[in-house]
């Protein structure tokens, strides 16, 4: 029987945070076209047609709408690829990013 005074058994406790999330925000222009903005909000988003055609419209007389709520990764992915396809359809479709 092995006698250890003062030797007590501990274990560490490590707390799991849930990652910050954000929102990706599309911005309202003048050029872009809605059927683009449905298209991008349907493709990259993955919203169904009308939810996307919600969210357009909220763009559209707003100024601004929420394409989605996620970890700041896949915002930035998403933003970054949103860019990509305006800029090649020459738009000048523009989305940013805001903590919730």
């Amino acid at each position: 029987m092995s006698d250890k005074k003062g030797s007590v058994a501990t274990r560490d406790r490590t707390q799991v945070r849930e990652p910050s999330l954000y929102k990706v925000l599309l911005h309202n222009d003048d050029y872009t076209s809605m059927e683009f903005v449905i298209a991008i909000l349907e493709n990259v988003f993955g919203k169904n047609t009308s939810d996307a055609s919600k969210i357009m419209m909220n763009v559209h007389q707003e100024g601004v709408g929420v394409a989605g709520i996620y970890t700041r990764e896949i915002c930035e992915t998403k933003v970054a690829i949103v860019h990509e396809l305006a800029r090649q359809s020459e738009y000048p479709l523009r989305c940013s990013i805001e903590q919730v």
